[in-house]
């Protein structure tokens, strides 16, 4: 009999040593009770509760939920519970004994990511990792290009987001920025100071934030391995939550959150490295510029970002950010030196900024299309051809590239299209995104807007 995925893990955290740090850290500090977390494909943290002392065996055991949970449960205009149905059998969450946290706000809880898994019961396919478990993916993309490659994807994100409540709102001059103002970080020093304490405690080296506009602030962590970076942002916008509840204001990371005002992107700065060597530079040059494997890389990246876009721009409200020409969202997809207009821009040596990710973007379904697209690149030497100079929204589309999409609509088209990017992320969670997406996509061609109303109600005769 053939030891599954799912008995393997079982096996690891049974003997592990972060399983007794764990136990010791829970009678230490008086944990009472624990998290065990899954992201949906929208980034939505889901999972279960359980009273501390059930640890140890939750930790071997794991915990049940129902699969469609991945899918927010959501169903579809025509009824259908998406991700399997009612009748669906329900996966098995184990968690990752290493990503153990007690949360600072209330060392009472602690919190424990988990990845999926097929139940024992099933006829086939038992102990299968769960295909629709987007965390567990880029373990597995990531684990994969590297045996293939050599290489590990490292990336750092900025996660822009809104923060609105009573004494929050910005004071300054028509037709400016309060960007960068200290005086607005001033305003908002409760926000600041509490993220990163929370931050810090649960493990993320914060380095450096800004004010970015009204309403919009900006903080930082350092960047890392791209498995550690997407446990770090969902965990980063838990505390964000935790704050506003704490200050009594709203923290949103919608990616527009109205006309005119800057959207919030969550721009993934990334590099290449192989036996502690970023291979995106050559050593001894000091200006900007990528080595040969760093051009292939982001040639791949270009290619398929039109088919990534499902993911990068992974709601109707995302494309909204795009067609807000000057607010530094890419309207086509390009490269630069140092060029905030592109859709990449290479911003230090051996660092290139990916900028079509949005606030919402599900961290671990990025990273993997990142990964396969700058995979296909290097297989396939795909030049990138000669970086933009100028504003990229006054140049032609390169004809090399796919046009950027410019609604969820064309997204999914682009995505169904690209066979890197479907297989990379398998057909089972391929047609998941799809389905879930179209459906979204349908409600709102359906529904009346604001907009629509104040148009249209009184144009005729």
């Amino acid at each position: 009999m053939s030891t599954s995925a799912l008995d393997l893990h079982r096996e690891q955290n049974a003997s592990s040593p972060h399983l007794a740090a764990a136990l010791s850290t829970i009678a230490e500090r008086g944990v009472k009770y624990v998290y065990y977390q899954a992201v949906t494909i929208t980034g939505r943290v889901v999972g279960k509760v359980m009273p501390a002392n059930h640890f140890e065996r939750a930790a071997v055991k794991g915990v049940q939920q129902h699969r469609t949970a991945v899918a927010n449960l959501q169903t579809t205009r025509g009824g259908v519970l998406l991700g399997g149905g009612v009748n669906a059998a329900e996966y098995t969450a184990i968690p990752d004994l290493e990503t153990f946290a007690v949360l600072p706000w209330d060392t009472t809880y602690a919190r424990v990511f988990c990845r999926l898994y097929e139940p024992d019961h099933l006829a086939e396919g038992a102990g299968a990792a769960y295909a629709c478990d987007s965390r567990g993916l880029l373990r597995r993309v990531h684990g994969e290009f590297t045996e293939r490659t050599g290489l590990e994807m490292r990336t750092g994100c900025e996660p822009e987001m809104t923060w609105k409540g009573e004494g929050l709102e910005g004071r300054f001059r028509p037709d400016s920025s309060p960007a960068y103002h200290i005086e607005h970080l001033e305003r908002n020093r409760p926000i600041v100071t509490r993220v990163i304490d929370y931050a810090q405690a649960l493990g993320l080296d914060m380095i450096e934030g800004d004010y970015e506009d009204e309403y919009q602030v900006e903080l930082n962590f350092m960047y890392d391995h791209a498995n550690l970076t997407a446990d770090r942002l969902v965990t980063y916008r838990q505390i964000c939550k935790q704050v506003a509840r704490e200050l009594g204001i709203e923290a949103s990371f919608m990616p527009k959150p109205a006309t005119g005002m800057m959207g919030n992107g969550c721009h993934h700065n990334f590099s290449l490295w192989r036996d502690g060597v970023n291979v995106l530079e050559e050593a001894g040059r000091t200006e900007l510029h990528l080595s040969e494997e760093g051009r292939h890389a982001l040639g791949g990246l270009l290619t398929h970002s039109a088919g990534a876009m499902l993911v990068n721009g992974s709601t109707v409200n995302s494309y909204k950010r795009y067609w807000d020409a000057g607010q530094f969202a890419p309207s086509r997809i390009d490269w630069g030196l140092d060029n905030k207009t592109c859709t990449v821009r290479l911003s230090a040596n051996g660092r290139l900024e990916y900028k079509l990710p949005d606030a919402a973007v599900n961290p671990y379904l990025s990273h993997a299309v990142m990964i396969a697209a700058c995979e296909d690149g290097l297989k396939n030497a795909i030049d990138p051809g000669a970086p933009t100079v100028g504003s990229s929204y006054d140049t032609p589309q390169d004809a090399r590239f796919p046009r950027l999409p410019m609604t969820l609509g064309e997204a999914i088209v682009a995505f169904q299209d690209d066979e890197v990017l479907t297989s990379a992320l398998g057909e089972d969670l391929s047609q998941l995104l799809v389905d879930f997406h179209a459906d979204e996509w349908a409600r709102f061609c359906g529904a009346v807007t604001d907009w629509e109303r104040s148009t249209y109600w009184d144009d005729a005769p």
